[in-house]
């Protein structure tokens, strides 16, 4: 029995010295909102995907040009040359001729386009609205990964704001209870009332052990999309409460939203169907290409006898082609493009919309979270009277317990929501802004 117990010991003490080492190597930080988003720009994970494809638009920026440039092609073959077979009409052997068997030959082509109806340089406008597109999808991801973020780390606040009200309604609880057994112990309550406190008791602190396990969950959350150490404990700082509760007018945020990520995306993209249409037209036009090229070639095949010596020529002109298939092909994808572009400008119309009546719901409910919070205030104020009322009415025997119970319920229920409507208002505020595109 002694060694079971000296194993036991043995057992919390580890436990006890690995949590003490755990502890250690947590460490708190806090900050900002400005801060925060900066290390959701420098760090978040998706966002770097995001940031990918604006090098990979650009890299094909860079490859367009490259159609600028003239094309160069260099040759080399080194072969074998077997004697001609010297046949007559009726396929009849006459003779032999001997050659040179070892044959080479060095090449060097060039060539230049000099006008296609301006195709290269449209195919390089292409590319550039393409790159400006992913810049663009960029800044509309990045404002709704804010705003995501934003929300966990006010999510964090909301629950220590709720572990506070929590480990004050504890503390709250335990005095009364306190009581109760008094008041049990002298005859004046019953038992089912000292269960009944210690069943609210017990509700709360399950209720409070829930908020922390949200708290580590959350946290975790933002570690990762701030990239930071998981080690890290994540402390809201009170500054993000302090928010003017007055803001503009809703035509200056309808305004603010004509600029908005979303719908530039859509204008460009009218923009890429005017340019492919360019495009398409200029298939229906000639082409007009420089050519240069130099030959060393070896052996002479063109003497008779065959020369096992070099022949050098050179060639230099214009070249004009035209692709007649064209004519008839390139209508049906102008009609197609038409199609395309007015299902974009449709696209734009309708994105432009959908901004314009987010804008007015979040303006909309960002005055109604300002109206609540005032509300809400009343209501934590009233339910505390009232408490504090009960409590005494319950303390002189004026009033039985669940009366009492009801009242704290009420008064826990307030403050919680008041708690949380201060937040609420922030969030309100950015969502404002991030409906308007200016997060």
């Amino acid at each position: 029995m002694t060694r079971f117990l000296g194993k036991l010991l043995l057992c919390f003490s580890l436990l006890s010295t690995l949590q003490f080492l755990n502890a250690q190597n947590i460490s708190e930080r806090s900050f900002s909102v400005n801060e925060l988003f900066e290390m959701v720009k420098a760090n978040h994970p998706t966002l770097k995907v995001y940031r990918s494809d604006i090098d990979i638009a650009r890299q094909n920026v860079e490859i367009a040009k490259n159609n600028l440039l003239p094309e160069i092609t260099a040759g080399l073959q080194g072969f074998y040359l077997g004697d001609v077979t010297i046949l007559d009409k009726d396929f009849s052997k006459v003779t032999t001729a001997k050659m040179p068997h070892f044959g080479n030959t060095f090449s060097l082509q060039a060539s230049q386009l000099i006008w296609k109806g301006n195709t290269v340089r449209n195919g390089i406008k292409i590319k550039t609205l393409q790159e400006e597109l992913s810049e663009l999808s960029y800044e509309n991801n990045e404002q709704s990964i804010k705003l995501l973020v934003l929300g966990y780390y006010l999510d964090l606040s909301k629950l220590y704001n709720q572990e506070n009200v929590y480990h004050q309604n504890i503390d709250l609880a335990k005095k009364r209870l306190d009581n109760i057994k008094k008041f049990y112990n002298q005859g004046m309550v019953t038992r089912n009332d000292v269960i009944r406190g210690e069943l609210q008791l017990s509700n709360l602190q399950l209720a409070l052990q829930v908020v922390n396990n949200n708290q580590q969950i959350i946290n975790k959350q933002l570690t990762v999309a701030l990239g930071l150490d998981e080690n890290i404990k994540i402390i809201p700082e009170n500054s993000i409460l302090d928010h003017s509760k007055a803001i503009g007018q809703l035509q200056e945020y309808k305004e603010m939203a004509q600029n908005h990520p979303a719908i530039r995306l859509t204008e460009r993209s009218v923009d890429i169907y005017d340019v492919s249409a360019k495009i398409t037209k200029a298939e229906m036009l000639p082409s007009l290409a420089a050519f240069a090229g130099n030959n060393l070639q070896r052996p002479l095949t063109s003497s008779s006898p065959a020369m096992d010596m070099f022949s050098n020529s050179y060639n230099a002109g214009l070249s004009l082609n035209f692709n007649i298939d064209a004519l008839f092909k390139s209508p049906k994808k102008l009609q197609l493009n038409k199609i395309e572009k007015q299902k974009a400008i449709n696209q734009a119309n309708d994105t432009s919309l959908s901004i314009g009546i987010a804008v007015n719901s979040a303006y909309i409910k960002y005055n109604e979270a300002v109206t609540q919070n005032k509300t809400l205030e009343v209501n934590a104020d009233l339910t505390s009277e009232n408490y504090r009322i009960m409590e005494s009415k319950y303390n002189n025997q004026l009033a039985i317990l669940l009366d009492l119970l009801d009242a704290s319920n009420a008064k826990l229920d307030a403050e919680l929501q008041l708690a949380n409507s201060e937040i609420n208002i922030v969030f309100s505020y950015y969502k404002l802004l991030r409906e308007a595109g200016n997060l």
